[in-house]
This record gives C-alpha cells, structure tokens and sequence, in this order.
C-alpha cells in the first residue's frame, strides 16, 4: 500500500466524513425545501434527491435506488483498484481518484440508507437556480475536472516526447 496511490485514500475518508457530518447536521437542523440564505446567491436548502444528477431519473418508480447504488459500488470498486496500481508519486492523478471515490461513497450511503442523496447547497442567480448538490458532489466534480487536466497534460507530455 505505501508504495501504491492507495496512501492517498485518507482523503476519500475525509470527503466521506465531511459529507456524512454536514448532511446530518442539515437534514436535524433545516426545514425541507425551506431556505436559509447565506449570501446573495447562496443558500442552505435541505432536499432529497431520489435520482442522478441535476435528479435524472428521480420520478422512475423507485428502481433507480438500487441501479445507481450499485453503480456507485462498481464505480468505487474501480477506482480502488486504479489507486492501488498507481505509484505513489502519482499524486494529482490518485488526489483525483480519491476525490471522486470519496464522493461516490458519501452519496452512495445515502441512497442505501435512505433512498435519496440529501442535498442542500443552492446556488442561484435572481430566479435562476443550479440544482442542489452537496460535499459529496463537489468532491466528485473537482476530481472529475482534475481528471480532464491530468488526461490533457498526459496527452500533450506523449505528443511531446
């Protein structure tokens, strides 16, 4: 393990913990659906998302708890294994990794326990609103960008050597 990027693990854990901490701390303390405004374009806003992303697939009937639970589960099963090969001094690439893992797992306990993902941050412009997402989301966002520029910078390194 020392020598793979799964060192690197401790930071799924603490995506993990964020995520879990704040989502009870929000669905003990806020009224579904009823905002806490924070700033001009930020609230607190406790939902439940039944689906994916931007609440794909919430209205299907229920089936979609398991599918994506699942999902999440395979999903994570991959990205532990693509750690474990990485080297250690791989660390934007595993700091990716972890990232999105972490947030995998932090939703994916949602949905088995619960069956919906809670989500709470709300960001918006006058009327217009972006979907409700929450620690977990944005940890799966920042690794998925840092993917993107690791597979760029990979890419430009092969076309120059």
């Amino acid at each position: 393990m020392a020598r793979s990027g799964l060192i690197w693990l401790w930071i799924s854990l603490l995506v993990v913990i964020l995520d879990q901490a704040s989502k009870l701390w929000i669905d003990s303390n806020l009224s579904f659906n009823q905002p806490v405004n924070l700033l001009s374009f930020f609230d607190l806003r406790l939902l439940y998302n039944e689906g994916a992303a931007w609440s794909f697939l919430a209205d299907a009937g229920g089936w979609q708890r398991w599918f994506l639970a699942t999902l999440a589960f395979g999903i994570s099963i991959v990205l532990i294994v693509w750690l474990s090969r990485l080297e250690r001094k791989q660390v934007w690439l595993s700091i990716a990794l972890a990232l999105v893992l972490g947030g995998a797992i932090g939703n994916l306990i949602d949905r088995v326990v619960y069956g919906y993902v809670i989500d709470f941050i709300d960001i918006y412009y006058q009327k217009w609103h972006w979907p409700a997402f929450n620690i977990a989301d944005s940890a799966i966002s920042v690794g998925a960008v840092m993917l993107v520029v690791d597979a760029i910078l990979e890419g430009k390194d092969k076309k120059d050597s």
